[in-house]
């Protein structure tokens, strides 16, 4: 960078009593060489309200000082229709000239002028200016909207300054002052910068991304007309799922690129849950988070198994991707978001466990509802009688994701299986005829390399039967849960993710520790008394009479014996109850 040297040279044509400039560079100065020393590129500045290139000149000497840097001054000069119009033009014309760098002219208001320049960043964009200057009208509105329009033209740790934020021809509180427009502005962008200096000038850097905000007919830039629209995220959560929706929500912001809106169905957080959630977004400026309450009388209150359904009338959105909370984002969910859904409903990928479905509903494609992108737009032409349907079928094992294969199964859109790979480390790579023949080629065992999601499939908690069954081994459970997910090949990315949250502390609480106590106690006594009902049954079995077994049910969830009234001779109604696949 060369030498600061004011412009006060002979050969300027500047008005000595008109210099409202002069005094600033001291405080320039720094954050001027700071900026230049940061950038790997030509620096570009852009000036708004030059009057007769006092400031202007000062750029060109100090940081648009090189042959391929660029200043563009915008004043209108009266749109040279006044003889002093005309002047100052001519002024600055010759002013600029003198220190032999590029510069631009756009002699038009302000507003005209910002539009052209967003207009040819869009046809042929440049990066952004990395430093702006806004000295233009006093009206707040003005001032405004001047601010607006650059912002929009400024990258990412560019500065800005505004002037005569102190000015004192008018009341601060005034319309006609620039100071209400300024502080419009910061408000609205609060959170996008840092302040560096405030005084009669207030001076930030920009800390969010450059975002022009739309396209015109000129661009043939089509492709992009979505890229700046949100990415809307679902997650149904309570209580006691708030951690690990903090691990997939923090996942998600981590991988993905564009600017998302989440929305988290509340089916029962504490304050203090919806807080650390809260905190996920707290410093990310492209990611904003909404919570929304279901109604007292709804059915996912009961069971929150059914909340997802329930949330499909109370989302404000025309596409969502729902996630479950057991979750690890692996992958920008920008890449899932632009899929063509074809006029399909919904897009979702195969149950890696029961790709073909379940005894318990018609044999077909079933997909695993812990990923699904939905058209609402479409969904809610046919959400009242998708509703009527669930109030009138009988509940079978996986309730929600069964009642959605059942009523959706020829309106979903198969996506690749990366995109919810579930029971890795455990079923996803045992032999199986369905599996066989729909990823004969290896794909299950590479999802432990290339999982877009990870869907972390079994109970919190596992059974005492299922963790002593030697022939399943290792066993599916949750990372989070007192067993872990031995031999999951991501279970390690969970906890550092969890790291990354408001529970990173969570495996040292005594909340932990107290529920983990509880669980295993829990399921002991519970693998305790099935074992006893196992060895009674039997037991009552052998009685000559077997009047202690009959009209008895044994129910039980682990693959154990169920008698269903027993007529003699004994024995006749034992059958096996089908073990669950973990989801």
């Amino acid at each position: 960078m060369q030498p600061t040297s004011s412009p006060q040279n002979n050969d300027y044509e500047f008005t000595a009593t008109q210099d409202w400039f002069t005094f600033n560079i001291s405080i320039w100065q720094p954050f001027l060489v700071q900026l230049r020393s940061d950038i790997d590129h030509a620096p570009r500045a852009l000036e708004i309200g030059s009057w007769e290139g006092r400031s202007a000149v000062y750029l060109l000497d100090n940081f648009c000082n090189t042959h391929n840097s660029e200043l563009i001054c915008i004043d209108h000069f009266d749109l040279h229709r006044t003889a002093d119009g005309r002047e100052r033009y001519e002024k600055m014309q010759h002013n600029l000239s003198l220190p032999g760098f590029p510069f631009r002219i756009i002699d038009e208001f302000s507003t005209v002028g910002l539009y052209r320049l967003l207009e040819e960043e869009i046809e042929a964009p440049k990066g952004g200016f990395d430093f702006v200057y806004v000295d233009g009208s006093h009206e707040a509105d003005d001032t405004f909207l001047d601010a607006e329009l650059a912002w929009r033209l400024t990258r990412q740790g560019a500065i800005l300054i505004f002037d005569d934020y102190e000015w004192n021809a008018e009341p601060v509180e005034s319309i006609h002052h620039p100071h209400r427009g300024i502080d419009a502005f910061l408000l609205l962008h609060r959170g996008e910068f840092d302040v560096l200096h405030k005084g009669y000038q207030v001076i930030i850097r920009k800390t969010a991304e450059m975002r022009i905000g739309f396209l015109t007919k000129k661009g043939d830039r089509a492709t992009d007309i979505y890229h700046d629209a949100p990415i809307n995220i679902a997650f149904c959560t309570d209580s006691g799922y708030a951690m690990p929706t903090a691990v997939a929500l923090t996942s998600s912001i981590l991988v993905t690129a564009q600017r998302m809106s989440v929305y988290i169905i509340d089916c029962g957080l504490t304050a203090q849950d919806r807080e650390r959630l809260q905190d996920c977004v707290a410093s990310q400026t492209r990611v904003t988070l909404s919570f929304i309450s279901l109604p007292p009388n709804s059915r996912a209150r009961k069971d929150a198994a059914w909340a997802k359904i329930e949330a499909l009338s109370h989302l404000p959105v025309e596409r969502v991707v729902f996630l479950d909370s057991d979750i690890l984002v692996r992958h920008d969910l920008g890449e899932l978001w632009k899929t063509d859904l074809g006029g399909k409903t919904l897009a979702a990928a195969r149950d890696v466990g029961l790709p073909m479905g379940h005894s318990g509903i018609p044999r077909q494609a079933y997909f695993n509802a812990g990923v699904l992108l939905i058209d609402m737009k479409r969904i809610r032409t046919r959400l009242d009688s998708f509703m009527d349907f669930v109030e009138q079928r009988s509940e079978t094992a996986y309730k929600d994701q069964d009642a959605l294969n059942e009523f959706f199964h020829d309106e979903f859109r198969e996506i690749s299986v990366q995109w919810n790979a579930t029971g890795l480390g455990t079923y996803a790579t045992m032999k199986s005829s369905d599996r066989d023949s729909l990823w004969p080629n290896g794909e299950l065992e590479a999802l432990n390399q290339n999982a877009k999601i990870v869907h972390f499939a079994g109970p919190t908690h596992p059974s005492m039967s299922r963790v002593l069954d030697e022939y399943n081994q290792p066993w599916a459970s949750k990372p989070w849960g007192f067993a872990g997910a031995p031999g999951h090949p991501f279970a390690v990315d969970w906890f550092r993710m969890l790291g990354e949250t408001a529970w990173k502390d969570w495996f040292v609480s005594d909340e932990f520790k107290e529920g983990v106590e509880k669980a295993e106690t829990d399921v002991i006594e519970q693998g305790i008394q099935i074992f006893r009902e196992r060895i009674w049954l039997n037991q009552s079995i052998r009685e000559p009479t077997g009047k202690a077994v009959r009209n008895m049910v044994a129910i039980s969830k682990r693959g154990l014996m169920a008698v269903v009234s027993l007529p003699p001779p004994l024995g006749v109604g034992l059958k096996k109850i089908e073990p669950k696949v973990d989801q």
